[in-house]
């Protein structure tokens, strides 16, 4: 069967099969449908065939909605703002890529155009796979997450320059060999045909034209949408925004992802920004997970079989040469080591815009077909490499630099004070400011550089280390210490630490800041008896507001959160002895669950009875 709905149905069925084996595997979404697609392409089991061409230009699609999402991230002022990272890492990583492979492919015969359009070709690296691959490991907050973003944003908008520069770069001897142009311009209309200033005219003219409407027109039809109050029509419309100017992009021969993502900057600033983003999501994620399996599709394994050598060495080739000059530029650039090797294995690619280009120039007869199949090959396989490359630092490379980069010397601490604290972020410095309030000292320890130096901008004195070492926390004085609060933000850090202090200085009180119930519990397996959980005080706070904003009076609000709050701490403890036993912990569990309902009961019926007004029940306080 080859129909399209077949066709779609396999794709569905092998991401819903895949993924979640690949994730439980621990290699990643991008990965599992990767393999998804070899498994199921022309070349293993054969389930996709004449229509998978279909398919992968329905999933192009989501590559469409990324940039578009991405664009509304991006407001001009941001824009501007990054234009050092985006104009000056970017710029360089693609003239220096671009150099480099131009230089190779003339050292090896090729005409200067053919080695300048390669080399353009394949300066991009893949903005799909590697912000998923990012988003999915928690990396784009880090330095090399955001680098890594800057260089794939100036990537993305030099499309529409190398897609102008392409048809320049023709060769006549090659004739026109590429494909029909029936498919890229369904309306029967192109521009090609007309003189290249009304080209450049009409090209101009739709850019501009959707600039305008975006800033001025959209909102306004959001506005007159959103009033109805029918959500389906909201996603209608934002729909109909992106595939209307992907058509139009599409028509004029420029790329319809980058179209899409200059509308969403435009948009960027519009108050219906989030809802846009919320629309669109579920689609995005969708069709690039077909995108994903549509390239695994699409990985032409005959060639692979009959040029195995000069496949495999390309692909290599193409790699090595990224990598090299991505950690180069790192280096020039300052990066952390271990940012810089993470920074330089998530571009090291292919890009999807790849696909577009070769076909694009093949059709201006600048690459001969045969070359253009041949490195689309090494783009694809370069692409499913990635999530194995990411995977190889993971595990490999981020463990044993990482460690260097992250534990330099750590500072010489020259105070000693009543009161250490372990970590500085959002919790501890509560605490820290408390306690200077009240004219208390503190040595403050911390291990993340950056939040040194932003809390240090504020006056506070912050030394760098790890507090799980012990030849550190000698210096910061844990003999003569009288409390240690641990505030550290990684779960498995606070019980080293715990465990350290615990050993080491048994008689240092320690106040512990812990995650959840879990984590509660390991740190009282530990010895450390005074643990706040972090968010139970602050969400105990609103339970109370909420119960006054229901009907509650604020006494009533305020005793059920007090009885809500002994009961809880009193179970905590109570449970412990359960811990490690399932089901008796289970069990216990529920029977103080219905205690609780009880006990709340119990007190309303008190109150009616001796008309109790008071603030606090006897015993909670």
């Amino acid at each position: 069967m080859d129909s399209f709905l077949f066709q779609a149905f396999i794709y569905l069925l092998a991401a819903v099969v895949s993924v979640p084996l690949a994730k439980r595997l621990g290699l990643g979404s991008v990965l599992g449908y990767l393999f998804a697609g070899i498994i199921i392409g022309p070349y293993v089991f054969n389930f996709v065939g004449m229509g998978s061409e279909d398919v992968l230009h329905f999933a192009e699609f989501g590559v469409v909605m990324m940039l578009f999402l991405i664009g509304l991230e991006l407001r001009p002022e941001l824009l501007w703002r990054l234009r050092g990272p985006i104009l000056g890492l970017g710029g360089l990583q693609v003239g220096v890529t671009t150099l480099v492979i131009f230089l190779i492919g003339y050292l090896f015969g090729f005409t200067w155009k053919i080695s300048l359009a390669i080399g353009l070709i394949l300066a991009l690296s893949s903005t799909a796979i590697v912000l998923q691959t990012l988003n999915e490991k928690g990396l784009m907050k880090t330095e090399a997450g955001q680098s890594s973003f800057s260089v794939l944003l100036f990537q993305d908008m030099a499309v529409i320059p190398i897609l102008a520069l392409l048809p320049l770069l023709a060769a006549p001897i090659l004739g026109f060999t590429g494909h029909s142009t029936e498919d890229d311009h369904p309306a029967g209309f192109t521009i090609e045909a007309l003189p290249g200033w009304q080209e450049a005219i009409i090209v101009a003219l739709v850019i501009a034209t959707i600039i305008i409407i975006g800033r001025f027109l959209v909102r306004y039809v959001f506005r007159f949408i959103a009033e109805t109050r029918l959500r389906e029509v909201f996603t209608a419309f934002a729909l109909f925004l992106v595939i209307g100017i992907a058509l139009a992009m599409q028509i004029i021969g420029l790329s319809a992802a980058l179209g899409t993502f200059l509308a969403g900057v435009v948009l960027a600033d519009s108050e219906y920004r989030h809802e846009l983003e919320t629309d669109i999501e579920p689609f995005k994620g969708l069709l690039l997970g077909l995108f994903f399996i549509s390239v695994g599709a699409s990985i032409d394994f005959n060639l692979l079989r009959e040029e195995p050598y000069l496949i495999l060495g390309l692909v290599t080739a193409l790699i090595v040469i990224k990598l090299v000059i991505l950690f180069i530029l790192g280096v020039v650039f300052k990066m952390r080591r271990s940012q810089n090797y993470l920074f330089a294995f998530s571009l090291a690619q292919g890009g999807e815009f790849a696909f577009v280009l070769f076909s694009f120039a093949t059709q201006n007869s600048v690459i001969p077909i045969p070359m253009a199949d041949t490195l689309i090959l090494v783009v694809a396989l370069s692409m499913s490499l990635t999530p194995i490359l990411m995977i190889l630092n993971e595990k490999l490379l981020q463990p044993r630099f990482s460690t260097l980069d992250q534990r330099p010397e750590s500072d010489t601490i020259d105070e000693k004070n009543p009161v250490i604290i372990a970590g500085f972020g959002r919790f501890g410095q509560i605490v820290g400011r408390l306690l200077h309030a009240n004219n208390i000292g503190t040595t403050v320890l911390d291990s993340k550089p950056s939040q040194i130096e932003m809390v240090r901008r504020f006056g506070y004195k912050v030394f760098y280390g790890d507090a799980s070492r012990l030849d550190l926390l000698h210096s910061a004085g844990a003999e003569e210490a009288k409390l240690f609060v641990l505030a550290v933000d990684d779960k498995d850090k606070a019980l080293e630490i715990a465990e350290t202090v615990r050993k080491h200085f048994p008689n240092l009180q320690i106040v512990a800041r812990s995650f959840d119930r879990r984590h509660t519990h390991e740190l009282m397996n530990l010895g450390v008896k005074v643990i706040h959980r972090e968010t139970f005080n602050s969400a105990l706070e609103l339970g109370a507001s909420a119960l006054k904003l229901l009907g509650f009076r604020s006494y009533q609000a305020h005793r059920a959160a007090l009885i809500f709050k002994h009961h809880d701490e009193k179970n905590l403890v109570d449970l412990h002895e359960h811990w490690g036993d399932e089901e008796a912990f289970l069990i216990e569990t529920r029977l103080k669950n219905q205690d609780l309902l009880e006990l709340l009961s119990s007190d309303e019926e008190d109150k009616e009875e001796n008309m109790d007004h008071s603030w606090e029940r006897p015993g909670t306080s």
